[in-house]
C-alpha cells in the first residue's frame, strides 16, 4: 500500500476563496503614499523619460493628480519641488513663495481633509551643487550648518500647511533639532518621518532626472553603505529616540532584510520607499513583454508589506489603489 503524506499544506491553496481567506499579508490603498514632483514655471505636466507614466507637474496638473489619488483612497502624497533658480544655500527651500511651499498650501486646500499632505525636507533639489546640505570650504557637506537650514525649511513647510515632513537628508541629529525647532514655534502636531535607513543606492538614477539634480559625485559620506545592515537599524533607533513619529527604509527592494529588522526593533510605524529605479525596472520589463505588469507591481508591493512596512511610498500608488478597489 502506498504511503500518503500526513500533512497537506496544499489544502489551504485549493481555490482563490481559500487563498484569500488565509492570506497572511495584504496591501490596502490607505497604506500607499504617492510621491509627486512639481516644477516651477510649467504650464502643463512634463513627462519624465526614465519613469514612464510619471511627470513633473504644473500647479494645475498637481491638483488634479492629488484629487485622483484621494478619490482612489491613497493614504498620502509626498511633494518634491523643482525650482527655476538654485544657489549654494538652497534658498528656495524655505522661501514662503517657493514652488514647494506654494504647492503644499494648494494641496492642503485641495485634498488635505482626504489624505495626508507630506513634504520632502531636503536641500538637494534647491542647491546648485545638488548635495543634501550646505558645503564647507573644503567641499564637504557641513552637517551642523545644514541643520540650521533644515530647521528653517521645516518651519516654512509647517507654515505652508504640511502635515508630515519627510526628513531625507541623512544629517546626524536632524530629527532632534527639527523637532525642537517646530515645538518652539508651536508646531507640536506636525509629524516627522525620519528617513532613518537611507542607503547610497545605484537605483536613484531616474529620480535625479525627475528633480533635475545638479549633483556631481556621490552622497556616500552621509547616506548608508549598502553593505551595512546593523547600521541601518542603529539609525532607525536613533531617529526613534530623537522624536521621529515614523521611520523609513529606502530603497525597499534591495533592503527588505533591513526593513524587517527595523520593524522588529522599533515601536513606531515603519515605512519603505519603492524608489525610482525599482519603478523603472518593472516598467521597462513590462514594456518589453517580459513580465505581467499589473501582477509584478502588486507582487512587489506585497513583498514590501510582508517584510514589515506599515506604508509604502510608490509611484504606482493611485493606479494600484484603483486595482485593489476593483477586486
Amino acid at each position: 500500500m502506498s504511503s500518503f503524506p500526513e500533512i497537506r499544506p496544499r489544502r489551504l491553496r485549493q481555490s482563490p476563496a481559500v487563498r484569500n481567506l488565509v492570506r497572511e499579508t495584504s496591501v490596502e490603498a490607505r497604506q500607499l503614499v504617492l510621491p509627486m514632483f512639481v516644477r516651477e514655471g510649467l504650464a502643463e505636466a512634463q513627462p519624465i523619460g526614465s519613469m514612464p507614466g510619471v511627470v513633473q507637474h504644473s500647479m494645475d496638473s498637481l491638483r488634479r493628480a492629488a484629487a485622483e489619488a484621494a478619490e482612489a483612497g491613497v493614504g498620502g502624497v509626498m511633494l518634491f519641488g523643482v525650482p527655476a533658480v538654485r544657489d549654494a544655500q538652497g534658498s528656495g527651500a524655505d522661501d514662503p513663495n517657493g514652488i514647494l511651499n506654494l504647492a503644499t498650501t494648494a494641496l492642503v486646500e485641495e485634498v488635505g481633509d482626504a489624505l495626508v499632505v507630506q513634504t520632502d525636507l531636503c536641500l538637494d533639489e534647491f542647491t546648485d551643487h545638488g548635495h543634501c546640505g550646505v558645503l564647507a570650504a573644503d567641499g564637504s557637506v557641513d552637517n551642523d550648518a545644514t541643520l540650521d537650514r533644515y530647521v528653517s525649511m521645516a518651519l516654512s513647510q509647517a507654515r505652508a500647511g504640511s502635515q508630515l515632513l519627510g526628513l531625507s537628508g541623512m544629517m546626524d541629529g536632524q530629527v532632534a533639532v527639527i523637532r525642537q525647532g517646530l515645538d518652539a514655534e508651536g508646531f507640536t502636531d506636525t509629524m516627522l518621518l525620519g528617513y532613518a535607513a537611507k542607503y547610497a543606492s545605484a537605483f536613484y538614477g531616474p529620480f535625479r532626472e525627475a528633480v533635475d539634480s545638479q549633483l556631481t559625485g556621490d552622497r556616500r559620506t552621509y547616506q548608508l553603505d549598502p553593505g551595512n545592515r546593523r547600521e541601518g537599524l542603529l539609525e532607525a533607533l536613533i531617529d526613534e529616540a530623537e522624536g521621529a513619529d515614523i521611520v523609513m527604509v529606502k530603497p525597499a527592494m534591495g533592503f527588505l532584510d533591513v526593513l524587517r529588522e527595523v520593524r522588529d526593533n522599533v515601536q513606531i510605524p515603519v515605512w519603505a520607499y519603492q524608489i525610482s529605479g525599482e519603478y523603472a525596472m518593472i516598467e521597462a520589463a513590462a514594456a518589453n513583454g517580459w513580465i505581467d505588469r499589473r501582477a509584478a507591481v502588486l507582487e512587489s508591493l506585497l513583498s514590501i508589506r510582508r517584510a514589515g512596512a506599515d506604508a509604502i511610498l510608490t509611484y504606482w500608488a493611485t493606479e494600484a489603489a484603483q486595482w485593489l478597489d476593483a477586486r
